[in-house]
């Protein structure tokens, strides 16, 4: 029981850190609208995230549903003491599709506003994916509509603001041309020490969540790993093969979202409920990994397929 619960948190793992790799950086696209006010460049970056920003997204049905089906207590748990983000972060997703997909064809003044829709509309759900995270790992899950609103989700929000931009900054140095490309190059710095001071202040405010990461050996690696990359990140973009600052910061979210799982193993809301105490019945679990494990290979495929044919720089 204990290896299938394991599992099914595993997997729920990995959806995260996909959703978080592939959607993050399309969110930290949008945000950079607000650094490029002229319209050809804002068509330009909207074209990069076009035909992918929806299939990343699936990687969040497929969390939110997994979670629902493999650890029902934790879901109820989340629904009824976070409804408000939650619900706040999903009607600014549907905003934010609302905004890319008709930009394109609106009137000059029309779009304008649907940019900065598309701004706002990404930058709360960056800074709510953030809080949410913040709330769960201080385990502050229960309370009032505001209760989950404290120093430490706000801190937490903000530094996957930073996460994103500097992303969504290395995918389009990877993606463009020309002066928008080196002015996110140069972004891409700015928002890396950013997050990282927001990731020390976020350890500083609650240590017991870094020890515990600390204290396991992959948790040291972990680390180790974030540290080699802070100083690399900012080499690689000055190399020749652009697509390398871009793997770089996707590998230290990986680390970091490692390092952030670690800190609440094996609890799914810290303190409160553990993973053992939310699970679905072994039966149901059997169920719906079973589904799991055709349908994460096949948006895996959509996803490499798609990125192998949008590969290079956009003319």
């Amino acid at each position: 029981m204990p290896d299938l619960i394991n599992l099914s948190a595993a997997v729920l793992a990995f959806s995260l850190v996909m959703y978080v790799l592939l959607d993050g950086t399309d969110l930290g696209v949008g945000m950079l609208f607000a650094w490029f006010p002229a319209g050809q460049d804002r068509h330009h970056l909207a074209a990069t995230i076009l035909p992918v920003w929806d299939a990343n997204e699936t990687w969040l049905v497929l969390l939110a549903g997994g979670l629902l089906a493999l650890f029902p207590a934790a879901y109820a748990q989340l629904l009824t003491g976070l409804y408000l983000p939650l619900f706040t972060m999903l009607l600014a997703l549907i905003a934010r599709a609302v905004a890319l997909e008709y930009r394109s064809q609106a009137s000059t003044r029309t779009q304008r506003r649907l940019d900065v829709l598309f701004i706002i509309s990404s930058a709360l759900v960056s800074f709510l994916q953030g809080a949410l995270a913040g709330t769960i790992l201080s385990g502050t899950t229960t309370g009032s509509a505001f209760s989950w609103l404290t120093p430490f989700t706000v801190l937490s929000g903000i530094a996957t603001v930073a996460a994103y931009l500097l992303a969504g900054c290395c995918w389009i140095h990877w993606r463009l041309r020309g002066d928008v490309a080196e002015r996110c190059r140069l972004l891409a710095t700015l928002f890396l020490v950013l997050m990282m001071v927001l990731v020390i202040g976020l350890c500083l405010l609650l240590p017991s969540r870094f020890l515990q990461a600390w204290e396991q050996p992959i948790g040291k690696v972990l680390l180790l790993l974030v540290a080699i990359l802070i100083v690399a990140v900012p080499l690689l973009l000055r190399a020749e093969r652009l697509i390398l600052p871009l793997l770089a910061v996707l590998l230290l979210l990986i680390s970091l979202s490692g390092l952030a799982l670690l800190a609440i193993y094996p609890w799914l809301i810290p303190e409160v409920l553990s993973l053992e105490e939310a699970a679905a019945l072994p039966a149901t679990q059997y169920f719906v990994l079973v589904g799991l494990g055709v349908m994460i290979p096949l948006t895996l495929f959509y996803n490499s397929w798609a990125f192998w044919v949008l590969r290079g720089k956009m003319k």
